[in-house]
C-alpha cells in the first residue's frame, strides 16, 4: 500500500463516518455508472456538509449532480429553510440520481433539474450564497461568469476539479480541451480582485471563492 493510500485511510478513520444511505449510492455509483470517481465520496461529502453548516445559506446552486451523492452533503448541511438547485445536463444520468434523490430524507429541500445551468439559471430569479461547481470543465470560466452577479456579497463558490490530476502543470497537456479549460479558470480566479481564492490539495483539487462584500 502506497503512503498516500494509508494516510488516506487514516484520514478516513478520524473524521465523521458516511451514512447508511451515502455508502449504499457510493456502492451503487461504483457498481452501476460509468466513471464512479466522479462521485465526490466520504472525505470531500463532509467537508461540503461543514463548509454549508459554517455558511448558512438560503439558496446553494449545484453545476453537476452526477449521481447525487454531493448534492445530499450539501443537503445535510442545509437549515430547515434551506434549499438546493442542482443541475446535471446529461438527461441519461436522471434514471439513476432522481430516486437515490427523491428517497433520501433530504428530498424536501433539492430540486434536481435535468438541463443546462448556462441556460436555465439565468432564467430563475434567484440569488444564491453558495455555488457549487462540478460541471463541464470546458465551460468553467463560463459557469463563473454566469454566477458571480447571482452571488450575493459575501457568498462562496467551491469549485471541483482545479488541479486536474496534476494536468494543470503539464504543458503537453495544454492540447486538452478540459484541462485547458480548468488552466482558463485558476488563472481567471488568481486575477479577479472581486474575490478571495485558495486551493485546497483534496483529492483532486478544490477551490474556495468567496465574493468580496
Amino acid at each position: 500500500m502506497q503512503e498516500t493510500d494509508r494516510i488516506d485511510d487514516y484520514i478516513l478513520q478520524h473524521i465523521d463516518p458516511e451514512s447508511d444511505y451515502l455508502k449504499a449510492l457510493y456502492r451503487d455509483t461504483h457498481v452501476k455508472l460509468l466513471r464512479p470517481r466522479m462521485a465526490s465520496g466520504h472525505l470531500q461529502g463532509r467537508l461540503l456538509k461543514m463548509l454549508v453548516n459554517m455558511i448558512r445559506p438560503h439558496n446553494v446552486l449545484e453545476i453537476g449532480t452526477y449521481s447525487g451523492y454531493s448534492a445530499l452533503c450539501i443537503a445535510e448541511g442545509l437549515g430547515p429553510e434551506g434549499r438546493l438547485y442542482t443541475f446535471e445536463i446529461n438527461d441519461e444520468q436522471e434514471d439513476f440520481t432522481r430516486p437515490w434523490i427523491a428517497h433520501s430524507p433530504y428530498a424536501s429541500q433539492i430540486e434536481f433539474i435535468i438541463g443546462d445551468a448556462l441556460q436555465l439559471v439565468p432564467k430563475m430569479d434567484l440569488t444564491f450564497e453558495l455555488a457549487f461547481m462540478d460541471g463541464d470543465k470546458r465551460r468553467y470560466v463560463d459557469y463563473y461568469d454566469m454566477i458571480f452577479p447571482r452571488l450575493s456579497a459575501g457568498g462562496y463558490i467551491l469549485a471541483d476539479n482545479t488541479l486536474w490530476d496534476g494536468h494543470v502543470i503539464e504543458p503537453e497537456r495544454r492540447h486538452d480541451a478540459q484541462t485547458q479549460g480548468i488552466i482558463d479558470f485558476n488563472d481567471r480566479i488568481a486575477e479577479d480582485p472581486r474575490v478571495e481564492k485558495v486551493i485546497l490539495p483534496l483529492r483532486d483539487g478544490l477551490t474556495l471563492i468567496r465574493k468580496k462584500e
